[in-house]
């Protein structure tokens, strides 16, 4: 049985994909709209790259698609496997290449609609992912995930596979290492007057 749009919209993320699993086009439609934006964002922020992003969420969707008719409810998150998956994809892209660093890759178009905006928000993407790329990888990502994808220490957790104490743990280094890095710049990153 396949329920209206609106109605299906109302459902978790595993009955979703059960729905799904089950030929429920449909479900399918709303959970993809509901974790591709998340999963693209997250995706370009780690590759500085569109296009790879793209098939780095492609290839999450499908692997999601492959294992809906054996997802067992309750056991995992969807957002979280899909996230879990997304970020090893992601991981693999960049060790193969690592002939270019991450600093070298240029930054996604910004949309802002004032040049002066655009320039001072760039200055800034370019200097929070450049101190995140300076970074150990497990607390970029824990920082990342954290602050700006927003999710919780949990989620998190279940993504990294740890326990939430070391996420917390990689959290609180990485802020440190992020204030060091960038507190020295908070005049020429136009934070003079913030607090």
């Amino acid at each position: 049985m396949t329920l209206a749009l609106d109605e299906t919209s109302q459902l978790s993320d595993d009955v979703l994909l059960v729905r799904y699993g089950n030929g429920d086009l449909t479900a399918a439609r709303v959970l993809a709209a509901r974790l591709t934006p998340r999963l693209m964002g997250y995706a370009v922020r780690v590759l500085h790259d569109q296009a790879e992003a793209e098939d780095v969420v492609q290839e999450t969707m499908l692997r999601l698609w492959k294992i809906a008719g054996e997802w067992r409810q309750g056991e995992a998150k969807v957002s979280t496997w899909a996230y879990r998956v997304t970020m090893n994809l992601c991981t693999d892209r960049l060790r193969k290449a690592r002939g270019v660093g991450m600093d070298e890759v240029p930054e996604p178009a910004d949309d802002s609609p004032s040049a002066e905006a655009q320039i001072q928000t760039s200055a800034r993407v370019a200097a929070l992912h450049s101190a995140l790329g300076d970074l150990p990888d497990r607390q970029a990502q824990a920082v990342g995930l954290r602050h700006l994808d927003g999710m919780t220490n949990p989620e998190i957790a279940a993504i990294m596979d740890v326990n939430v104490r070391a996420v917390e743990s990689l959290i609180a280094r990485g802020k440190r290492a992020l204030a060091a890095a960038l507190g020295s710049r908070r005049s020429e990153l136009g934070f003079e007057d913030e607090q």
